[in-house]
């Protein structure tokens, strides 16, 4: 069952989900708005290795914005860093977003129970396009858990992206054990 604005609401007011900075006009029906923060990442080699660690080099969108090109995997942020406590979040795009042949995650668009963070974003489209910081990017949408939950993603020690950070995050996948 997806959350509707109401009990958006009553979640954050019981400490449920955190979104800093929390802006009412970003309440939807069922989903908060989040924004593309200014820094933005790509990876230094073309080739990238599942089983090695694969470094990033940071951008900054300028005022004027930036051009984003098809093939190249682009590592944005959100503006917005969130806690969810006691539901599952989704990340989606806008549709005004993909309207424009941008895709926000190839896979990762699932957060868990107890995620606490800014979401990196895997940035891709269809053709040249100028993007800007500050711009509306994605929604997220709640999902209610049904059952108890054993281990929240904020509490397991093998966890792979639970430093907060305002920066993108490259993959982690060299940590697993494959």
């Amino acid at each position: 069952m997806i959350l509707s604005d109401k009990k958006i609401l009553e979640a954050i007011e019981k400490g449920d989900i955190v979104i800093e900075p929390y802006r009412p006009d970003c309440l939807g029906t069922n989903s908060y708005d989040v924004h593309l923060s200014k820094c933005l990442a790509v990876y230094k080699d073309k080739v990238l290795d599942a089983r090695q660690h694969n470094t990033i080099e940071y951008l900054e969108i300028p005022v004027e914005g930036f051009i984003l090109y098809p093939g190249t995997l682009y590592l944005g942020v959100t503006e917005e860093y969130t806690e969810t406590h006691c539901s599952v979040p989704f990340l989606e795009g806008k549709s005004s977003i993909g309207r424009l042949g941008i895709d926000i995650h190839a896979t990762a668009g699932k957060g868990d129970v107890g995620f606490c963070n800014t979401w990196t974003l895997e940035i891709s489209c269809t053709q040249p396009v100028r993007i800007y910081a500050g711009m509306p990017i994605g929604q997220l949408i709640y999902f209610a858990v049904d059952g108890e939950i054993e281990h929240f993603y904020n509490n397991k020690k093998d966890a792979k992206y639970n430093v907060r950070t305002d920066k993108p995050v490259e993959s982690m996948m060299w940590k697993n054990k494959f």
